[in-house]
């Protein structure tokens, strides 16, 4: 395999969505701390003193602790290349989301398990299915007064038009949550409230007729175990080929403002969410491992430095290898470009970089040339 194929096939780019206060934002703070990009992990609402969410940015995200435009954050993980993207959840500022969903390959929904599907993920749903876009399923705020993880489950189904898999399963809800059951490891990692931890340390007991388990959890592990009988009857099995095609979504379950599963999402969306794909163009099919370089901006956004009147394309990679002083060609003009200071994201942070691979999102400073839209080669 060529070092363009194996640098591919590192790339996982991909939304996460939802509708607004499903916990969105605190779980890309948490994905991002639990990947090593930041050290503490900042809070939606923060205090004066206390730092912010990364992806939020703007002065009236932070100060209304809503997110109002998307942002792009890259990290590494397992040796995997992650390309997050944060999405506005507020209806105001989905034309925004709707752009970025054409420039992932997979989405990370975030289901508040007090509320269940709200029109805004419902909108987003439908935009992802129009592209097959793969999806996976976060059900949030599990420490909270939620309803049934069964009744959830349907709901997905119903609304949404999707099978579900789950892949962890609760034990117990709301003040009387326990943890979640994991059916892949046969494991039910035990929760334990608190923002500094850093998952791993978690208690682990094994088996769904572990004496311990049903000695400390009683009737909440009893009613889980019943559930999960329900749950091998009724959904199927993992099926990728369904997953890929929009079809299928994988569901866990967990409390991203106490670090609870979010280490499970990280794995998954590593282990599951496809690398870039083939996009198709007007005139024929772009595939990612092909030499030359193409890129399309999918988003221009104007002052991101507070100290510069900055316009930057956002520029997601579909083939080749970019490097740093190559020149470029604006396909709708015919115009040459040969930016010299091409960046990668951690939200409002930018790093110079020297190369990007398919599935990358790059940062190209714009004086008017680039459009939306625009095509790069």
């Amino acid at each position: 395999m060529s070092e363009l194929a194996q640098q591919v096939r590192r790339r996982r780019t991909f939304a996460i969505i939802s509708h607004p206060d499903a916990g969105k934002t605190t779980l890309t703070e948490k994905l991002l701390l639990f990947s090593g990009a930041i050290n503490i992990a900042g809070s939606v609402k923060a205090r004066k003193a206390a730092r912010h969410a990364t992806s939020d940015w703007m002065e009236i995200e932070k100060q209304r602790g809503i997110s109002v435009a998307s942002s792009v954050m890259q990290m590494e993980y397992r040796d995997c290349v992650i390309n997050l993207l944060d999405t506005p959840g507020h209806q105001d500022f989905s034309e925004d989301t709707y752009r970025v969903l054409t420039a992932v390959d997979a989405a990370l929904m975030v289901i508040d398990a007090g509320n269940g599907v709200e029109p805004q993920t419902r909108r987003l749903l439908q935009v992802c299915r129009a592209r097959n876009t793969p999806i996976l399923t976060f059900v949030n705020k599990m420490d909270r007064e939620v309803q049934a993880p069964l009744d959830l489950m349907d709901e997905i189904e119903r609304e949404l038009g999707m099978t579900v898999v789950p892949f962890t399963w609760p034990v117990g809800m709301g003040k009387t949550f326990r943890g979640v059951f994991d059916r892949r490891t046969d494991q039910m990692r035990v929760f334990a409230a608190g923002e500094d931890r850093r998952g791993g340390d978690e208690d682990v007991l094994a088996g769904l007729d572990n004496p311990e388990s049903l000695k400390r959890f009683g009737a909440e592990f009893e009613q889980a175990r019943d559930e999960l009988e329900l749950v091998e009857g009724a959904s199927p099995a993992f099926d990728e080929e369904q997953f890929l095609a929009g079809k299928q979504t994988p569901m866990l379950f967990g409390s991203a403002v106490n670090n609870f599963g979010v280490r499970e999402v990280l794995d998954a969306l590593v282990d599951l969410a496809p690398p870039p794909g083939e996009r198709p163009a007007i005139q024929r099919v772009v595939r990612p491992e092909e030499p030359k370089f193409t890129g399309v901006v999918f988003k221009i956004q104007a002052n991101m430095d507070p100290a510069h009147r900055d316009r930057i394309a956002f520029v997601r990679v579909a083939s080749g290898h970019f490097e740093r002083g190559m020149k470029l060609k604006v396909v709708r003009s015919g115009k040459d470009l040969r930016p010299n200071t091409v960046v990668s994201f951690l939200s409002q942070r930018r790093e110079l970089l020297d190369e990007a691979f398919a599935g990358d999102i790059i940062g190209i400073p714009n004086h008017g040339v680039l459009q939306l839209g625009d095509t790069l080669t």
